[in-house]
Order: C-alpha cells, then sequence, then structure tokens
C-alpha cells in the first residue's frame, strides 16, 4: 500500500465552495495548497468542527490539485450536519493527510473500480491516477436510488467507463452494483470502498475471477491517528502492513489486529480476516 511519508498536522483551511449534489449529501471545497500537495489516492482527514461541540469525523479527499482539496460527504449525524452548514469563507481545521491509501504500482492496464454510496468520495483521485498513467478505468457505481448517484458525470468526464447500479431501478441496473463486476470479468485489479456488505461481496467476486481486490474500509474513527485502537480489523501477520507487535494470541496465530485508521483503511482482501 502507499505509505505516508510526509508528516500530518493541522491545516487551516477556507472553504471556497459549498454544494449540495443530493438531499444530504454536500460537497466542500477547501483552499488547502499544502493538503492537496501532500494527498495521495485513498487518504483521509479529520475534519474538526468549527464549534468545537462535537468531535472531529473521518472524511476521503475527494480531490486535490493545486490549492483547492474537496471533501464530499452524507450528512449522517450531528459532526456531518455542522460541517455541511458552514458557508463559503470560513474556516475549516482539518488533520490529515491520514491513513495508507490504494496502491497504484504495478503499471494495471485494466482496473475496475467499484464504489458505494458514500464510497464514491474516495475514489476519484485513483481514477485520475490510474487514467494519466494508461490504465483503461471502469467504475462500477451504486446506490440505494438515483437521487444519491452523485458525481457520476464527472467521473465519465476523467475518462472512466461508468456502470450504474440502484437498489430501486431508478437508474441503471437493478440490483446490486457487485452484480455488474462479476459480468465483466476483464480487469487486471480491483479497487473498492463502500458499506461492509459491499466489499464482502467485491472480495468474492475478485476471488473467482482470479484477481486480488483492494478495499478501502469504512469505519467510525474516533481519534483517525491509531492512538485509540476503536477500529482494529483481523489481517495475516504476513501482510507489509501488519503492524509490529506481538500476536493476537499467546499461542502464534498467524492473525493480527490492525488499526483500520492508521495501517489502514486500505488492505488486500486476500490479506483480510474479517
Amino acid at each position: 500500500m502507499t505509505t505516508l511519508d510526509l508528516p500530518s498536522r493541522v491545516h487551516a483551511t477556507l472553504v471556497t465552495d459549498r454544494r449540495e449534489l443530493a438531499p444530504g449529501v454536500v460537497l466542500l471545497e477547501l483552499d488547502a495548497p499544502e493538503l492537496a500537495a501532500a494527498t495521495l489516492p485513498g487518504q483521509f482527514v479529520m475534519a474538526i468542527p468549527p464549534s468545537g461541540e462535537a468531535a472531529a469525523t473521518a472524511l476521503g479527499v475527494y480531490e486535490a490539485e493545486m490549492r483547492r482539496a474537496s471533501l464530499l460527504f452524507f450528512i449522517t449525524g450531528k459532526r456531518t450536519r455542522e460541517l455541511a452548514e458552514l458557508h463559503v469563507g470560513e474556516r475549516l481545521d482539518v488533520l490529515g493527510p491520514l491513513g495508507n491509501g490504494f496502491d497504484l504500482s504495478g503499471s494495471p492496464r485494466h482496473v475496475a473500480i467499484v464504489a458505494g454510496g458514500v464510497g464514491i468520495a474516495s475514489v476519484l483521485l485513483p481514477a485520475q491516477a490510474l487514467i494519466r498513467a494508461g490504465a483503461r478505468v471502469q467504475l462500477f457505481y451504486g446506490a440505494r436510488t438515483a437521487a444519491l448517484l452523485v458525481e457520476a458525470q464527472r467521473f465519465a468526464d476523467a475518462g472512466c467507463e461508468v456502470a450504474l447500479s440502484t437498489d430501486d431501478g431508478t437508474a441503471g441496473y437493478h440490483g446490486y452494483v457487485t452484480d455488474l463486476l462479476e459480468r465483466s470479468r476483464k480487469h487486471d485489479v480491483v479497487l473498492a470502498c463502500g458499506p461492509s456488505p459491499m466489499l464482502r461481496a467485491v472480495a468474492r467476486v475478485a476471488a473467482q475471477i482470479g484477481v486480488r481486490a483492494q478495499l478501502s474500509l469504512e469505519e467510525t474513527f474516533a481519534c483517525g491517528v491509531g492512538g485509540c485502537w476503536g477500529c482494529v480489523v483481523p489481517i495475516v501477520r504476513t501482510s507489509a502492513q501488519a503492524p509490529s507487535f506481538p500476536p493476537a494470541s499467546e499461542g502464534g496465530s498467524d492473525v493480527v489486529n490492525a488499526r483500520i485508521c492508521k495501517e489502514g483503511p486500505v488492505f488486500w482482501n486476500d490479506e483480510l480476516r474479517w
């Protein structure tokens, strides 16, 4: 996986644009040149609500170029609601970039990216990087309903082939987005971000079609920096992401606990033991 080689720190950013992409889905654009320069595909930040009344919340970095970084998120509670109410010109402090993102080495020629719901927020940067490197990228994007399929055109404009699905059949394929992946069977590697049931299905399909998959796990982070151990997931001890501490059991288990916020959020499907 991509290793963070720049120190993370709190960036004092300014909101330069705010758009409601769908009911309860917000895109904040930030003037954040140092954050934009340091962010690698698949990394996230901890956004600190200005009032201090709510804890920081983890958000994937959607875009990062020049002076601009953007955050795309669904309003799910007090923390994200306060962020969504920010106006242009207001300050937002963010800690980051954090975590290890997608491994884009190996020069894959055909890449499938699977996004479910808010998972779309973490896959534009890897899609752009892969396309710049000459890869053919197909996005499989699923949501509950057509109104929540936000930014699909943004991916098409970036050069992705886009296949859509909805749970209620109001746009694209009527059914699970992983059904579309299973029918394609022509990719060198799969990248995915979305809810756990979708990621487990991606892992199953990838194993069936004989390719590896990188899964960006969604989790609620208390600290985001690996200090509280509140977001662990079991992985094989031989993984390059296996932390250097004693095995989970005194019996010499080959499975250890990794922190999703620190060693992840992206893991190889065949290294997870969840």
